[in-house]
């Protein structure tokens, strides 16, 4: 069996489905899909864990699967977070530079003065993302060691979560006897599979379509600008089909994904669909272009949403590359279509790239968020981890500090 050290491995924790990723570094410095599991995710409502025990079974299915395919032992994961408790905003920093010269030390301190904001108890800053570094008014640096420079600034984007949130994810994973090595914004690990760097240059939003949230994240600059999650996601559809066409759900989800489309005028006049019917009725045939009918309302509401937070933003104007979606629920025929048709902008479907091995069997939007979880360790491999312990400046360790009360029942 491989060592685990050489394997990177991304867990996207989704309110439909759990996927586990395998990573592999190549002697070249490229990287590998070894290993891929997944299974219907239970114990989640719109990105959030609200199920400790079904969420950890599906955890442990996944990772199973993922561990026999690879033929590795997974002990340690990148766990992606979501869930509209999530929330992005700008900061600044500022500091002095000793030695004028700006060091590895100089570039954390004024990371720190931007972290340095009012945070509610319930809240912790997961991501600090720099825009940009400012050396004695010189803007639009992207990596100041080595400078010369008094005053070192730094214009940063903080991401938060809810503290339970972010916990009940961890105690999941360790329920599952895995390590968490970092928890990302699922949005942002997106962006490392699906996105490309001149898109980001020029200004290009990520609109991520789960089962339970809608993830939004704007780059502009090669930095990350904005980041938003909205409740609704590819589960608003199913309801929307199970009710309309009077059909369970698991079929309603089957059918969907068989036959749904968000434009009316992709479908061929004449098709039909057989929809299973509810308590042990015969099956009925239907015209496809119905089931349509149902999407197409709830997608162009989906995108209405996604138009308002880019207005209010201010960032529209600002998407040189328009928009890539991704995401399980993306992969409905007409669906950039109709994106570009409420948003107003250029859209393509992203799904994961660049990366070897099993790259042709991940290559779908379903495995972004996995995909870039694992590239995003791959990039991180030596950042900060967040483990159980007493000590350290964990997720465990800060939230025990200002939550002893709440968190002594876990322990």
């Amino acid at each position: 069996m491989a060592k685990y050290a050489e394997c990177i491995v991304g867990l996207d924790i989704g309110t439909t489905k759990i996927a586990a990723i395998v990573g592999e570094m190549t002697p070249d410095g490229d990287l590998d899909i070894i290993g891929i599991g997944t299974h219907p995710s239970h114990g989640l409502k719109k990105g959030v864990v609200v199920n400790i025990d079904s969420t950890v079974a599906s955890i442990q299915r996944a990772v199973e699967e993922a561990e026999h395919m690879a033929g590795v032992e997974i002990s340690m994961v990148y766990a992606g977070i979501a869930g509209a408790h999530i929330q992005g905003q700008n900061s600044h920093g500022m500091t002095t530079v000793k030695d004028k010269e700006v060091r590895e030390a100089d570039i954390q301190r004024v990371i720190d003065q931007a972290r340095a904001v009012p945070m509610p108890i319930d809240r912790e800053i997961i991501h600090s993302l720099p825009q940009e570094y400012i050396v004695d008014g010189q803007d639009g640096i992207k990596d100041p060691l080595g400078m010369s420079g008094v005053r070192l600034e730094t214009k940063v984007h903080l991401v938060t979560a809810a503290v339970a949130s972010a916990q009940n994810i961890i105690k999941c994973c360790q329920r599952c006897r895995l390590n968490v090595a970092d928890i990302v914004l699922e949005p942002l690990a997106s962006a490392y599979a699906a996105l490309d760097e001149d898109e980001k240059e020029l200004g290009v939003a990520l609109i991520d379509i789960g089962g339970g949230t809608t993830d939004l994240a704007l780059f502009h600059d090669g930095a990350i600008v904005h980041t938003s999650v909205l409740p609704v996601g590819g589960q608003q559809l199913t309801n929307d089909i199970a009710i309309g066409l009077r059909t369970p759900k698991s079929d309603a989800e089957r059918i969907k994904h068989r036959w749904g489309c968000a434009l009316p005028s992709l479908v061929v006049e004449g098709e039909t669909i057989e929809v299973p019917s509810v308590g042990g009725r015969q099956p009925r045939v239907l015209p496809r272009i119905a089931l349509t009918e149902y999407i197409q309302p709830r997608v162009e509401e989906i995108f209405e949403l996604v138009r308002r937070e880019l207005e209010k933003t201010g960032f529209l104007e600002l998407l040189g590359s328009g928009v890539v979606i991704t995401g399980g629920t993306t992969i409905l025929e007409g669906m950039p279509e109709l994106a570009s048709e409420v948003l107003g902008l250029p859209v393509r479907r992203g799904a994961p790239k660049g990366v070897g091995g099993l790259s042709d069997v991940v290559s779908s939007p379903i495995y972004s968020t996995g995909v870039g979880l694992v590239r995003y360790g791959y990039k991180h491999l030596s950042a900060n981890h967040f483990l159980a312990h007493e000590g350290g400046d964990s997720v465990y360790a800060q939230v025990k500090k200002r939550m002893r009360a709440w968190i002594s029942e876990i322990f």
